[in-house]
């Protein structure tokens, strides 16, 4: 009897709000941190975990906005000097800040902004989503970015509604950090203003008594920080005079050269192959904030207003504008005014609030973001995957809009969807063929490991060697003699090497003495491969990849024959 009361509790707390979150919570936790070794460093990990590997072990950096921003050097270089230096905990600090997504969640929950169904579907989403999972397991600067905005969130949030300072404080540090981690986050920057001037205008929301106290400090924490991390604390302070404008000029070179480009619905068919419940949530979101329904219902009444006589019209039409009110009040009539009457009102914190729906109000910005995030992305010319992490955050916030019970079960049964492809792009311990990766290194790569350890002089005639640099570090470096281009035959003859490493588009037909075999480098979904079968391709992930390849050549044994 005492075990089953035991379990009955155990049950309901379990499936409480609370227990649901923190099951959530748990569930974050293991897909971020389990096995996060399991796949090799990206290419762009490998370069980002060797330039902290060189901060750490030389002192060396300087901003190149190639490579984006000093935060990820910094704090990865911080975290080797602790933990030691390996793919496993280089990946540490992306997969604890794609953790703590999720409990950000709560406090909008608090405030009123989110319901108790919406905030559990939020968070699932945000748990089991392939792109935030894969991404948060991933060495590179955009689940940084992510992260500082949901604490840029809430910290808006909870300024004006407590208009406290330390909020203000917080808001520019995420700011700051933002601004250190990558340059998109100006474009956060710019949305979260531009709507946040829309409510001061409307008056849905007052600026706080001191609020130039607060600004002006807030973003004294913002150029301090960027000043720091820029100047390298200290050693380059020449970055601080001209490094925002080499910023610009690099990504505007970028954005025009469209060196990793696609079509604007590049980021669309993302969301189609790894995020479509939360694509066709959001839609339906969309469509439930417009109340497309109650606008023409609206549009008839008044149409029938006219046909009818003056009594009948007028009632029609006075219970229209009843309607209206109950989703926004007018400013009383003693309150209108000029712009600048307005504009003074504003400044001095004082006028009339009017009274909101919290969640509307919510989902209204939530749309407004995703909107405008997905047009930023979709304008700009570089289309690499990890940019949708930018434009999913708002979507996971627009799709649980209006989360009713009926919402929210089909949201949790279609979560099933997210979870196999999570498991499928994230765990999958061999080269899979999807976009999401963009030129991971290959598994094949173990193979060449093995040989390089099994050499003692090793001779890379390529300028395709990444990651190289990385998994052959510190002592380990010396047996290798990097040459970036394929060198004449004598040369390897000379140098008496045990293994010779070169790129399939330029290399030798034979070496004598050695033994020749082929090695995928790194590997990418081909759309040119795959465009006429895209609807197999969709259900089979079963197309082809292009690829870069490496020919290995090992030294016969003395005595023994090719």
């Amino acid at each position: 009897m005492k075990a089953a009361v035991f379990a009955a509790g155990v049950r309901e707390r379990l499936l409480s709000f609370e227990g649901l979150f923190l099951l959530i919570f748990l569930a974050t936790i293991a897909l971020r941190f389990y096995s996060l070794d399991v796949k090799l460093f990206h290419h762009d990990e490998a370069i980002h975990a060797w330039f902290s590997y060189r901060l750490l072990t030389e002192g060396t950096y300087t901003y190149d906005p190639m490579y984006h921003g000093p935060f990820l050097y910094y704090v990865t270089a911080g975290i080797f000097s602790l933990l030691g230096d390996s793919d496993l905990v280089g990946r540490l600090f992306p997969a604890l800040l794609g953790t703590l997504l999720v409990p950000l969640v709560y406090p909008i929950y608090r405030l009123g902004y989110l319901d108790k169904k919406q905030t559990i579907v939020a968070a699932l989403f945000l748990a089991v989503s392939p792109n935030m999972v894969y991404f948060s397991r991933f060495l590179r600067n955009d689940i940084f970015i992510a992260f500082f905005t949901m604490v840029l969130l809430v910290a808006l949030l909870y300024y004006f509604e407590r208009q406290k300072m330390q909020y203000a404080l917080i808001a520019g540090a995420a700011i700051g950090f933002g601004m250190t981690a990558k340059e998109n986050m100006p474009i956060i920057v710019l949305i979260f203003g531009a709507y946040l001037l829309y409510l001061i205008w409307t008056r849905k929301v007052r600026l706080p008594r001191r609020w130039i106290r607060d600004l002006v400090l807030g973003a004294l924490v913002t150029i301090g920080i960027m000043a720091v991390f820029y100047s390298s604390f200290g050693a380059h302070p020449e970055v601080l005079m001209d490094g925002w404008l080499r910023a610009i000029e690099h990504w505007t070179s970028m954005h025009q050269a469209q060196r990793l480009g696609g079509p604007p619905y590049f980021y669309i068919l993302l969301f189609l192959l790894y995020e479509v419940p939360i694509l066709i949530l959001a839609a339906i979101g969309v469509l439930q904030f417009v109340d497309i329904p109650g606008i023409i219902s609206r549009w008839k009444g008044r149409r029938a207003g006219s046909t009818e006589s003056p009594g009948e019209g007028e009632e029609t039409e006075a219970e229209a504008e009843t309607e209206e009110a109950q989703e926004i009040e007018a400013p009383p009539v003693g309150r209108r005014s000029g712009f600048k009457d307005r504009l003074r009102e504003i400044l001095s914190g004082s006028g009339e609030l009017l009274p909101i729906d919290r969640q509307k109000e919510f989902a209204r910005f939530a749309i407004f973001w995703m909107l405008l995030s997905l047009a930023v992305y979709a304008y700009l010319g570089e289309k690499v995957p990890w940019l949708i992490l930018h434009q999913l955050l708002p979507m996971i916030f627009v799709a649980v809009y209006l989360m009713t019970t009926k919402k929210a079960v089909i949201a949790v049964m279609a979560s099933v969807f997210l979870i196999v492809m999570t498991l499928h792009v994230v765990y999958t311990p061999t080269d899979i063929n999807e976009p999401i990766v963009q030129v991971q290194n290959s598994e094949d790569l173990r193979e060449v490991f093995a040989k390089i350890d099994a050499a003692d002089k090793v001779a890379v005639a390529t300028d395709s060697y990444w990651p190289l640099p990385w998994y052959y570090r510190g002592d380990r470096a010396s047996k290798l003699a990097y040459y970036s281009e394929k060198v004449s035959e004598a040369t390897i003859y000379g140098g008496n090497f045990d293994l010779v490493i070169t790129h399939d588009a330029d290399t030798y037909p034979t070496l004598e003495g050695y033994v020749k075999e082929t090695y995928r480098l790194n590997y990418w979904f081909s759309y040119e491969e795959n465009k006429n079968r895209l609807p197999e391709y969709y259900f089979l992930r079963d197309g082809k990849m292009g690829s870069r390849n490496l020919e290995v050549f090992s030294r016969v044994p003395t005595g023994t024959t090719a």
